[in-house]
């Protein structure tokens, strides 16, 4: 009974937890995709988003240089009572312009004797202002759901994105501003090859067990296939149950690469198992003949394909979801080309002083160059790519650490032949057959703490490690597979491995590491520290964003991830704050997980997103650590684990309470009087809370230029019966 007791109290302290979250995270502007997730160098095209709380939005922003954003639109999610009114107003447009057509086609009227008769000036048709009402209006209406597939993503916002053609290609981040502060980021890109962008999808509708083909989207047969021409990059949304397939011409020996996007635009789905877009690629000849297939790259879930076309002539790309989900946040970028891929590198890393030789693996490298980071970088985990011709590879990362770092030596696949070590190292290794070892030896002494750490999951490397320590007898002593890093917020796999064990007694001791399954090859790389213990922490500031009331605060979450047994305080305060903004420090306590940061401002509201950094400081044997809080936000995969995911900046935003946007002058009261007084018996009934509701869902449809100011007078009376 008292472990059903424990369970049921740690359930219920759980539920409450994810309860707070869940009620943070609703709180706050949300952008659940975005379509197209990115565009060419050099263009201008359109961009939507789907979220919710976006109401007084008035602007995006793309970080980085070279690209500039517009809003165009709009969209509110639309209740039946928004949509019957637009039904009413389109009517009386449709009405008039009947009335004006039979008007024009009309024969005049004449007298007995044939003369004709003068007849009242005949009713004009719709002016420009109220023919772009009704557009407006046909284009709402035709994208409503009345019970969408996720209630979080109905509110639509329709942006023009402009890219620069000296804009630095590669991922960047988009977010909605708002005058209650800052969307969540979300992936958009700047590519360099010309792009083609199917028609973005309506809200999906919801799927009623049993009768899910109720809610399947139907294409136009000549839109199921989409003819282009090498090199592009196509983006898309796959809805349920629903295939893209996009033809193109190759000639024999042709080698392309096709690289998919798709986990990586929208990282987690928080109502969906697997949490994330799985597509599945496949390649046929024009008989329609399976050439090449791909459901994912190693271990990631976004598929690679590395083509040799075997003769002239047409191909067929198919992407689809692996379950045959859809929607329209399963977004997707795909590109086909000659540019250059980098499958792997060798070694993942180097010392932060020094500037070794790189190797890259993958195709189109030849003549291509490494960018790697500066000499003097700091220690960390760097984005790198190659460049050949001017166009850019994909990014992998790498590491760069203040330790002296080695390269294995081979033979070192058991104790006899281990490869002695002297600590501090960083060992750059492969596990490069299946079934291979690597052994290295240290000598220890009793009571002496060693901590063997691979970094290689984190790195891409397809190496899922294992590490035991053993004696010189071979007794194992020490053992880990996978040790999970909550830094790695993108990571389901914590393939890792992380041990940390006090030495029994003098002598010689053996750290073995190789592959849980078994595999191994050029690309399973890994990194391996082999040292005493070197506490020390790294910070995330969750969510990544702030926003304030003016001369007000704003709270974020400032989460402690320990290392190498780290028992100490940290401090944690604003570095070189803007003016305007302040924060008093705070300290974290030891072993505390996290804490709450309070951001002070006097700034007004008008300003913009503001970057800002979070530092901790610790004293570990009298030296001082500091480190930058990584900006993150926390994000739900599969309705139940959650994760802290990285984003490229921490903002801060004045909110804008008195915010309206540009207002529509009020009808005259000339037109409010001239409103025709309601039939008591076909005017529907208001109560003083309806009519208080139906009034503000007036305004809101005026305001937006969805109503004329006769319909809105006619409205307005209507419900001012109920409050007399």
């Amino acid at each position: 009974m008292r472990t059903l007791e424990r369970f049921t109290l740690l359930a219920f302290a759980c539920l409450l937890a994810a309860t707070a979250v869940a009620e943070a995270q609703q709180r706050r502007q949300y952008i659940g995709y975005v379509y197209p997730a990115g565009g060419k160098q050099g263009t201008t095209f359109e961009v939507r988003c789907g979220g919710q709380r976006l109401n007084d939005i008035y602007g995006a922003e793309v970080a980085g240089e070279g690209v500039t954003v517009k809003l165009v639109n709009y969209y509110w999610r639309m209740s039946p009572q928004d949509r019957r009114l637009l039904y009413e107003q389109l009517k009386i447009f449709r009405n008039t312009e009947k009335e004006a057509a039979k008007a024009a086609k009309a024969k005049p009227k004449k007298d007995k004797n044939g003369k004709v008769i003068k007849s009242p000036a005949p009713k004009p048709g719709l002016s420009a202002e109220e023919l772009e009402m009704k557009d407006n209006i046909e284009h709402r209406l035709s994208l409503y759901e009345r019970r969408a597939a996720s209630s979080a993503l109905q509110e639509l916002v329709f942006l023009e994105v402009t890219i620069a053609p000296d804009a630095e290609p590669g991922a960047r981040e988009i977010r909605m501003i708002t005058a209650r502060g800052l969307s969540n980021p979300m992936p958009f890109y700047v590519g360099q090859l010309p792009e083609t962008s199917r028609e973005p999808m309506k809200t999906a509708a919801f799927q009623v067990l049993g009768k899910e083909y109720a809610a399947l989207r139907h294409r136009p047969a000549e839109e199921e296939e989409v003819k282009i021409t090498l090199p592009c990059t196509m983006n898309g949304q796959i809805a349920s149950g629903e295939k893209n397939r996009y033809r193109f011409t190759a000639k024999k020996g042709q080698r392309l690469v096709i690289d998919t996007l798709a986990r990586q635009l929208v990282p987690y789905v928080a109502d969906a198992v697997p949490g994330w877009f799985q597509p599945v690629l496949s390649l046929a000849d024009a008989e329609g003949n399976e050439i090449a297939y791909g459901d994912d790259f190693r271990f990631k879930p976004d598929p690679v394909i590395q083509f040799e076309a075997p003769a002239d002539g047409e191909y067929v790309l198919t992407i689809t979801d692996a379950l045959f989900r859809g929607r329209e946040d399963w977004v997707y970028r795909m590109t086909i080309s000659e540019q250059p891929f980098v499958s792997s590198i060798f070694p993942l890393g180097r010392p932060a002083d020094q500037a070794p030789a790189v190797e890259a693996d993958g195709w189109h490298l030849d003549k291509a160059r490494l960018k790697l980071p500066p000499k003097d970088a700091a220690p960390g985990v760097y984005m790198i790519h190659a460049e050949r011709n001017g166009k850019i590879s994909n990014a992998v990362p790498f590491a760069v650490d203040a330790l002296p770092e080695i390269v294995e030596a081979e033979p070192n696949n058991d104790p006899a032949k281990a490869q002695k070590m002297k600590l501090p190292v960083i060992i750059n290794g492969r596990i490069d057959q299946p079934d291979d070892w690597d052994v290295y030896t240290v000598q220890g002494k009793a009571g002496q703490t060693i901590v063997a750490e691979v970094n290689a999951r984190r790195l891409d490397s397809p190496l899922d490690s294992i590490v035991k320590v053993t004696d010189a007898q071979g007794k194992v002593l020490a053992f880990n597979d996978d040790f999970e890093d909550p830094g790695t917020g993108l990571n389901t796999h914590h393939a890792d491995s992380y041990v940390m064990f006090k030495l029994p007694a003098d002598g010689v001791y053996h750290v073995h590491i190789g592959d849980t399954a078994r595999h191994g090859g050029s690309a399973y790389a890994y990194r391996l520290r082999l040292s005493e213990p070197r506490p020390d922490f790294a910070l995330r500031v969750v969510p990544s964003s702030v926003s304030m009331r003016p001369k007000g605060t704003g709270t974020a979450v400032v989460y402690a991830i320990y290392k190498d047994g780290f028992n100490a305080p940290i401090t944690l305060s604003l570095n070189n704050p803007p003016k305007g903004f302040s924060a008093k420090p705070v300290t974290l306590g030891a072993g505390k997980e996290k804490v709450g940061f309070k951001v002070y401002t006097t700034r007004k509201p008008g300003e913009g997103p503001i970057d800002l950094v979070i530092q901790g400081e610790a004293k570990v044997d009298g030296q001082s650590i500091i480190h930058e809080a990584v900006a993150a936000d926390d994000m739900m995969q599969a309705f139940l684990w959650r994760h802290l995911v990285p984003a490229q900046r921490f903002q801060a935003m004045v909110e804008d309470p008195g915010y309206k946007g540009k207002q529509r002058p009020a009808p005259s009261q000339q037109i409010m009087a001239a409103a025709p007084k309601p039939d008591p018996k076909k005017t529907q009934k208001f109560s003083k809370r309806q009519a208080a509701s139906q009034i503000r869902r007036l305004d809101r449809l005026y305001q937006d230029w969805y109503m004329t100011e006769e319909l809105y007078a006619a409205k307005i009376a209507e419900c001012q019966t109920a409050e007399e």
